[in-house]
């Protein structure tokens, strides 16, 4: 997985850009979201080495991981189009996409 952080035009906020390698996308989906656990499991440990609450970098880590938890089970049952690219537009006052409720309706 690709992860870029840009800033939107407006200014406000960050945009995550979420990008899958093609080695990855080669991958069998059962494969697929075996490796992406893992990469889940790892995240989740960076996480908690991280004993600040206030670090900006476990901060950017929990975004990923909650954007991450909601695509390991369409990764897992091969309905997310791995080419494409996943952009989140996230503010302070609310998150601009909606990735669960986008997540939902292409089920």
């Amino acid at each position: 997985m690709k992860i870029s952080i840009a800033e939107p035009a407006d200014g406000h906020g960050k945009i995550l850009v979420i990008g899958f390698e093609p080695s990855f996308q080669a991958l069998e989906p059962t494969r697929q979201g075996e490796v992406f656990q893992s990469f889940l499991d790892t995240l989740s440990k960076n996480i908690a080495a991280i004993n600040d609450p206030a670090d900006r970098n476990r901060s950017g880590m929990l975004i990923v991981q909650q954007v991450a938890e909601q695509l390991l089970d369409p990764i897992k049952s091969g309905v997310l189009a791995l080419e494409e690219t996943i952009t989140v537009q996230i503010r302070q006052e609310s998150q601009a996409v909606a990735l669960v409720d986008l997540l939902r309706h292409e089920g």
